[in-house]
């Protein structure tokens, strides 16, 4: 299949334009930028081959069956619009997009083509998160009762784009950091998210601009279990994403407790009958991809993230946001 690149305004897309360079099953077909300091530096850097730089043009001309979009976030909800119209499937960087509206129409859209949607949620590409969606299968947790997620990034303030900045352009903490939680609790618990308790984003920094970059909000999920989650952008900048707060799951069940980083090798268990710490390995053979995923979908093959699951994490993600924001 062909697949075009649409934007490069955050560096996350680059990563899957290397996955998709190394794919057999892919060809790339394009790739537009219209900022030209993003192409030079990519040229410079010999990271991508912008081929276009419009995007409207690039949809317009070449042929293909996929659109992968990695633009500013405010831009997203439109390129995705645009290219769902033309009738191709669409792999987008988080978040999809920053609006409810947007999002509405890309699910009309979606199902009036029959197109499919992928989202670059690499969280499900963890090994840990497996592991630990298996535990809670078992039954060995109990019934999940309480969550706590500590998502604290670096905001690297004069290091990430000038986008992130500019009102309009990026949509919202929540939005930005959030979704991964939205995508993921569903999938570790087996339980979908009921409703939105709380929520609130502010500037806890000084960035001489209106970015919030404080988040924090509390769910209900479908079997009662409470979710509280941080996602603000407070991490010290020196430690960048090694310290403990980075992706920190600590859950309850009625069977004992867990705490874990995505990125750990052993999970933290802490069951009713034991009086002691137990170490669980992560699965040795997981093997997963948001993109193979995504790939399975078109073919036509069951797969455990679909553009359902996309959709839905997008809709529950600008959902909190928008009420953090009111």
């Amino acid at each position: 299949m062909k697949i075009v690149f649409a934007g490069f305004r955050h560096g996350h897309i680059l990563s899957l334009y290397r996955l998709a360079q190394a794919h057999g099953e892919l060809e790339i077909a394009a790739a537009a930028e219209a900022d030209s300091a993003t192409r030079a530096e990519l040229s410079a850097n010999g990271k991508a081959l912008i081929t276009h730089d419009d995007i409207e043009t690039m949809l317009d001309t070449v042929d293909c069956d996929i659109v992968a979009i990695g633009d500013y976030y405010g831009n997203r909800g439109q390129v995705a619009i645009a290219a769902l119209q033309r009738g191709k499937h669409i792999i987008s960087d988080k978040p999809l997009c920053t609006s409810l509206t947007e999002l509405e129409e890309i699910k009309r859209l979606a199902a009036a083509k029959n197109r499919c949607i992928g989202c670059m949620f690499t969280m499900r590409d963890s090994a840990m998160l497996a592991t630990v969606r298996e535990f809670i299968a078992s039954g060995r947790l109990g019934e999940v009762m309480q969550i706590q997620i500590s998502a604290q990034h670096p905001l690297l303030f004069g290091t990430r784009p000038d986008w992130y900045f500019k009102d309009g352009m990026h949509g919202g903490t929540i939005n930005d950091i959030g979704c991964h939680a939205f995508d993921i609790l569903p999938y570790l618990t087996g339980h979908a998210i009921k409703a939105v308790t709380a929520a609130r984003t502010w500037q806890a920094q000084q960035t001489n601009s209106n970015f919030c970059d404080a988040g924090q909000f509390m769910l209900e999920l479908a079997n009662g279990c409470g979710v509280m989650c941080d996602v603000s952008y407070s991490a010290p900048a020196s430690q960048g994403y090694t310290h403990p707060c980075y992706w920190r799951f600590n859950i309850w069940g009625s069977g004992g407790m867990m705490e874990f980083k995505a990125s750990d090798q052993n999970c933290k268990l802490y069951l009713n009958g034991s009086d002691h710490e137990e170490l669980m390995p992560v699965k040795t053979d997981f093997n997963s991809s948001y993109l193979e995923a995504f790939l399975q979908e078109i073919s036509g093959q069951p797969t455990l993230f679909a553009t359902k699951d996309v959709l839905e994490a997008a809709y529950w993600s600008l959902t909190t946001q928008k009420l953090a924001e009111k």
